[in-house]
């Protein structure tokens, strides 16, 4: 598999590569992020191999981000599946300059399209969910935005479901725009996501598309049990994980699981945790960044190889999440078999297999 075996995004017809290239670690305005030389060469080789499918934001890296794309992209924008989001301050002072509303996001639209030196987006996200601005002023601000030409796809990130819903149902009903996409953080480590925000996603014809794939890095293999209880001396990215609690057993525990296999199966541990996510079975498409081209190489090489059918029950099992209720009521067995099944004597009350 290569980044020009395209797939569908969500309900449309737009075809993107299989994994999509994450910028927000393109500049120097980032901690550890990828210089301006990098970054291109970055690009330069994601776009060489057939990826069509850039990610960015209007914030990433205090607009830098989106300012170096739009040097990157010069002579090959239309080849491209653009998609920036909105919602984060880009003016200080400003009170509007922030949030979900119309104002904010027209004014986060012009600005971006101006850093990235295009004249549309292909896929505009709401970046996070502010919960003040009502649905449906963002509903149909985005669906006039498409109607403007500016903007050819929506989507939507770091949103409750039942909003994210909310705002679905009201479109389709409404005739306006429905969203094509949703991010959220989804990896072995966490996958919290799997209680409502991809069930819902996948009912609602969205494209799941995972950021932080690797967890901080705690999946590449630079990670496992020997690290619990390490001093969090210095500054560096491993220090900060350990300093806040992103290194503990059930997240070592894991990360031991993916070195193991990928060992065993001659692979990197960031190949494995990438596979574990391309082949789940709903559509799930990462995203993945770089600020090394060694770490672009590896990355993209998760598209080379399939994990088997016992190495993703093994990863699946040990990185089981506790989705809490109503879900471990619904996916109780006794329940499912008493209630739901109606295998229950109700002579005389609840004689038999109470779920409680």
């Amino acid at each position: 598999m290569a980044l020009d075996n395209y797939t569908l995004l969500g309900r449309s017809g737009l075809r993107v590569s299989p994994l999509a290239l994450g910028t927000m670690i393109f500049g120097n305005n980032v901690p550890f992020g990828a210089d301006e030389d990098t970054a291109r060469e970055i690009f330069d080789a994601y776009v060489g191999r057939g990826g069509n499918f850039i990610d960015t934001a209007i914030g990433y890296g205090f607009g830098e981000c989106e300012e170096l794309l739009g040097r990157f992209m010069k002579g090959s924008r239309d080849e491209l599946v653009v998609a920036s989001k909105y919602t984060m301050g880009f003016r200080k002072g400003d009170p509007n300059s922030s949030g979900n509303h119309r104002k904010n996001m027209v004014q986060s639209l012009e600005h971006s399209l101006q850093q990235l030196q295009t004249d549309y987006l292909d896929i505009f996200y709401v970046h996070v969910w502010e919960d003040r601005t009502p649905i449906d002023e963002v509903m149909r601000g985005l669906d006039d935005l498409i109607r403007s030409g500016k903007v050819q796809y929506i989507a939507i990130s770091d949103t409750p479901a039942w909003r994210a819903a909310q705002g679905q149902t009201m479109a389709e009903l409404r005739g306006w725009t429905k969203f094509i996409a949703m991010q959220s953080e989804y990896n072995l480590i966490d996958r919290s996501a799997e209680a409502d925000l991809i069930p819902m996603a996948s009912e609602m014809g969205m494209t799941v598309m995972p950021w932080s794939p690797l967890k901080m890095g705690l999946l590449s293999g630079q990670y496992s049990s020997a690290d619990l209880g390490k001093p969090a001396d210095g500054n560096g990215r491993k220090q900060q994980n350990i300093r806040t609690g992103l290194v503990n057993q059930r997240s070592m525990a894991i990360a031991d699981k993916v070195i193991a296999i990928a060992k065993d199966i001659g692979q990197s541990p960031s190949q494995v945790a990438l596979r574990w996510l391309l082949q789940q079975d709903f559509s799930c498409l990462p995203i993945v960044g770089a600020r090394k081209m060694s770490h672009f190489e590896d990355n993209v090489a998760a598209l080379d190889f399939e994990l088997s059918a016992d190495h993703m029950a093994k990863l699946t099992e040990i990185s089981n999440p506790v989705l809490g209720f109503p879900h471990s009521l619904l996916r109780n067995p006794v329940f499912t078999r008493n209630m739901l099944d109606q295998d229950i004597s109700i002579e005389g009350g609840y004689e038999k297999g109470h779920p409680w």
